[in-house]
């Protein structure tokens, strides 16, 4: 049988481009060539699209210019080729981007005009879960518990007087952690607010939550959905800021990711009940990471959905999967078969 043609899609615009790219590696490492011929385009921080011969090296110099195209009839890549353009035909594709126009809904809506089948989320789901407020108004609404928080828009500040400390104060729109920051007291507020809107205008002003950070990552569709097993962050100090170190393949300054996390059986369970109702409400396909908090007395407490969660060699869903026996190549594998089969979307 001839072998299923799959773009991956790595690096992007956004600020998480170094970890779309150390992603984009491990996916390479797992692929089954066997079965697929990748077809790799990385997209550089400048915006530009060119197809590789893979995410290592000097990729970007090693490239010809690539777009995809919306026309559905050619249901792949342009390629430019001196100086004109050769059609290259997908059979489906696995975005391998995080953050901003990657994880919002972007380049799904331009993978739905090309009429390609894709791995993951669909707009609407990827729209809901990079913008923080909105997964949290759908998520309470669906009895899913979420921390309190506030809205702050473009051009409002926050009274430091009205807020009961500490408050986290974060981007509404990025991803690992970037732009967040704990606040102690009113006289941190203003530089929080002014890091924040360094990644989006639209800021979350939230209750810190006292609970452990828990994670749990999920992959399926509908009621055919498979949990990982559960993770817990342990903290030395601080709060946990994933990517954020110069060498987190080295490991955190700061927090280590306990998996089998170190809970009782009954708060396991409850973790990923919970983790699966709040993707099911948010209308997540394919896979994503549920962030959590346990609590004291045994709640969960619902922090971010990550659509496109990291899949490098230190980060946690591959991780979680492993533990629960899917290994990389297993998890490329369903979540191949789950765009081909449309319930990926």
């Amino acid at each position: 049988m001839a072998r299923l043609r799959i773009g991956i899609l790595f690096g992007g615009a956004s600020e998480e481009h170094p970890v779309s790219v150390k992603s984009a590696r491990e996916v390479a490492k797992h692929l089954d060539t066997a079965k697929y011929e990748p077809l790799y385009v990385g997209i550089t921080e400048g915006g530009e699209w060119r197809l590789c011969e893979g995410p290592e090296g000097d990729w970007e110099r090693d490239s010809r210019p690539a777009v995809l195209s919306p026309d559905r009839g050619a249901h792949g890549l342009l390629v430019l080729d001196h100086g004109k353009y050769e059609e290259v035909r997908l059979d489906a594709v696995v975005p391998v981007l995080h953050g901003r126009y990657g994880e919002d809904g972007s380049v799904q809506g331009l993978l739905e005009l090309s009429g390609i089948p894709y791995a993951g989320c669909d707009i609407a789901g990827s729209a809901l879960c990079i913008d923080k407020s909105l997964t949290y108004l759908v998520a309470r609404s669906a009895g899913i518990a979420v921390p309190e928080f506030r809205i702050v828009a473009e051009g409002e500040e926050p009274d430091p007087a009205s807020l009961t400390y500490p408050v986290f104060v974060k981007p509404a729109r990025s991803g690992s952690s970037f732009g967040v920051s704990k606040v102690s007291g009113p006289e941190e507020l203003a530089g929080a607010m002014a890091e924040a809107r360094r990644y989006d205008a639209k800021v979350l002003v939230e209750e810190a939550v006292d609970g452990a950070e828990i994670g749990c990552a999920i992959l399926g569709s509908g009621p055919d959905l498979v949990a990982g097993e559960v993770d817990r962050i342990a903290l030395t100090h601080g709060f946990f800021r994933i990517h954020q170190e110069e060498r987190p393949e080295t490991g955190s300054d700061n927090s280590v990711a306990i998996v089998p996390a170190d809970i009782p059986a009954a708060s396991r369970t409850l973790v990923q009940e919970t983790a699966k109702a709040a993707y099911r409400a948010l209308g997540c396909k394919g896979l994503s990471r549920v962030d959590m908090f346990l609590t004291e007395d045994g709640g969960v407490v619902l922090n971010e959905v990550n659509t496109l969660p990291g899949m490098t060699s230190y980060s946690r869903y591959p991780r979680m999967m492993a533990a629960s026996g899917l290994d990389m190549g297993a998890v490329l594998d369903r979540m191949i078969d789950l765009a081909l089969t449309g319930t990926g979307r």
